[in-house]
């Protein structure tokens, strides 16, 4: 963590709220917190990820990589290890199960994640159910094809793979979709990218639709966007859990905003 993201997360701290659901008066909140973000549940799948996480980690293979969002500020050069990615870009295991979980309870018959990097969250979206498809927006070529092999290593068939800076192949794909039933925003972490891509898929949301946005206090200016999202009018319910920001849509809740210890 840098300064800023210390001093956010001592914030969080101090505010985070609700613990395992204790003091939540909305009965769709309180389920969520307990049957979502507290389930400890070893679903199968984990252990599959896990081996390919490691594989990854253990790995020497250098990839050169094109960095359209923040990322480049971590990292700071073209030729990485994609052990490095594992380290640095790749989602932690607490939130990649989070993921899916998510997708678990809420069954979206849609998935779009915008950011594949090498693949880990996008397995974690795509093996709750082998017979749904996910979607998965990459901007570097390389790093896709670093994803795909990994797909293939650990038999994940139901992911269609998008190359593209998320400007020139999102406001496309959106405008095709009846519907957004789930959106993962991995990429790009700067606040006005981030604000544009959520008006873009928000043209495509229904009632049991949820957006659920990473790094959202990564910078000050991310902190905004996600102050301008949480405060949407077509926002009814959204959560802080200082990695994630997750938001609904549902016109049956009355608009609320919870800062969950996690």
């Amino acid at each position: 963590m840098n300064l800023f993201q210390v001093k956010s997360f001592i914030n969080y701290i101090w505010t985070a709220r609700y613990k395992k659901g204790y003091g939540l008066h909305s009965p769709f909140v309180f389920n969520l917190v307990r049957e979502i973000i507290y389930c400890k549940y070893p679903y199968y799948a984990f252990d599959r990820i896990k081996t390919l996480r490691n594989r990854f980690s253990n790995s020497l293979k250098e990839i050169e990589v094109i960095d359209y969002g923040a990322g480049s500020h971590t990292l700071g050069v073209k030729s990485r290890r994609v052990s490095d990615l594992v380290k640095k870009s790749s989602i932690r295991i607490k939130y990649g199960e989070l993921l899916f979980r998510i997708v678990n309870h809420l069954n979206p018959k849609s998935i779009l994640e915008l950011g594949t990097s090498i693949g880990i969250s996008t397995s974690y979206l795509a093996l709750c159910d082998t017979r749904r498809e996910v979607v998965t927006i990459e901007g570097c070529p390389e790093t896709a094809k670093v994803a795909s092999e990994a797909f293939k290593s650990i038999g994940i068939n139901n992911i269609h793979q998008i190359t593209g800076q998320f400007r020139d192949v999102l406001p496309n794909f959106v405008a095709q979709q009846n519907k957004l039933d789930l959106v993962f925003f991995d990429g790009h972490h700067q606040k006005q990218a981030t604000l544009d891509y959520f008006n873009i898929c928000l043209s495509k949301v229904g009632n049991e639709t949820v957006f659920v946005f990473d790094d959202i206090h990564w910078s000050k200016g991310m902190e905004e966007a996600w102050q301008v999202i949480f405060s949407h009018p077509q926002v009814t319910v959204s959560l802080d859990l200082f990695q994630f920001g997750i938001v609904f849509f549902k016109k049956e809740c009355q608009k609320q905003h919870f800062v969950v210890r996690y």
